[in-house]
């Protein structure tokens, strides 16, 4: 399909073009069409649309050009602020027109969203995000995500350029949010557990490289251990997914389990361990820095 030649393929704008957002934008114009792009930091957006879309100068101008609004901003206030703040895309986008929230937010959160577009004669979409830079790049991420049908009908070409997977968990919002809560426990969990284990390696003086390729061709291996150890053997910290992302990621899970007094003991543990490296000063490096709370050890690089 090519958007482009389809009359009544919809306009779609994007805001946001950090680690994902970019990659995001970019499969959107791979895929035909030609995405309205919008970034708080000067030139992001000029930069993007060099090689094709519009860089629009401010939110409000985005959402009144496009049908299709996503929104890949970093937590719920940033999305509050997106949708709600002075020049927001609720006040300027048309009836009709369809909000796609990417964030990793609470789901009650999610849910209100919903109900204050819908009094405004607006669409939602509760549609978290999950893969990576990578996959976001290549269009082949995955999207975890619950609305009216009258909001897949409007975005769904979008959705299906952006991901591999669009999973449709419900007919209104928060079923999204709620399974990729779920997901950051696990992301989370297999990280810190990772970080654990290679510093175990490092501190009985396994050979770091060694250790890596034996665990990711043996029964311990995860997705985690082989993305984010990888880092860790380059000593390269650059942030694609930074340690407070995981410091929110993991309290919204605690939120939700609190909410239920439903216990989560490995959860809670990982979410102490992000906050020791926040705290350590290493909250704005990639998530496996939190090997670095651990004492004793020489890391890669060093």
């Amino acid at each position: 399909m090519n958007p482009s030649h389809e009359s009544a393929a919809p306009t779609v704008g994007l805001i946001g073009l950090g680690a994902m957002g970019a990659g995001m934008a970019a499969s959107l114009r791979r895929a035909g069409f030609a995405p309205h792009v919008f970034d708080i930091r000067p030139g992001v957006a000029q930069a993007f649309a060099q090689d094709g879309g519009t860089a629009c100068a401010s939110v409000a101008e985005l959402a009144a050009a496009c049908d299709v609004v996503v929104s890949v901003v970093v937590n719920a206030q940033q999305t509050e602020d997106v949708l709600f703040g002075a020049g927001g895309a609720a006040s300027a986008m048309k009836p009709g027109s369809v909000f796609v929230m990417c964030s990793t937010v609470d789901p009650n959160v999610s849910i209100a969203f919903e109900q204050r577009l819908q009094a405004l004669g607006l669409l939602y979409l509760d549609a978290p995000i999950s893969g990576g830079a990578a996959k976001a790049a290549s269009g082949q991420m995955t999207m975890m995500t619950a609305g009216t049908p009258a909001a897949y009908e409007r975005c769904g070409a979008a959705l299906d350029a952006m991901a591999a997977q669009v999973y449709r968990l419900g007919d209104r919002a928060g079923a999204g949010s709620k399974v990729k809560i779920i997901n950051q426990l696990l992301a989370g969990v297999h990280i810190a557990a990772a970080a654990e284990a290679m510093a175990l390696g490092l501190r009985e003086g396994v050979d770091a490289a060694a250790l890596y390729e034996v665990i990711t061709h043996s029964a311990g291996n995860s997705w985690m251990f082989e993305n984010r150890m990888a880092h860790v053997l380059a000593a390269d910290y650059t942030p694609l997914s930074a340690v407070d992302i995981f410091v929110k990621d993991l309290g919204l899970v605690l939120d939700t389990a609190r909410a239920t007094k439903f216990p989560l003991p490995l959860a809670s543990t990982a979410h102490q361990m992000f906050m020791q490296a926040s705290t350590a000063g290493f909250g704005r490096e990639d998530d496996s820095a939190v090997i670095k709370i651990f004492p004793g050890i020489e890391l890669p690089g060093k």
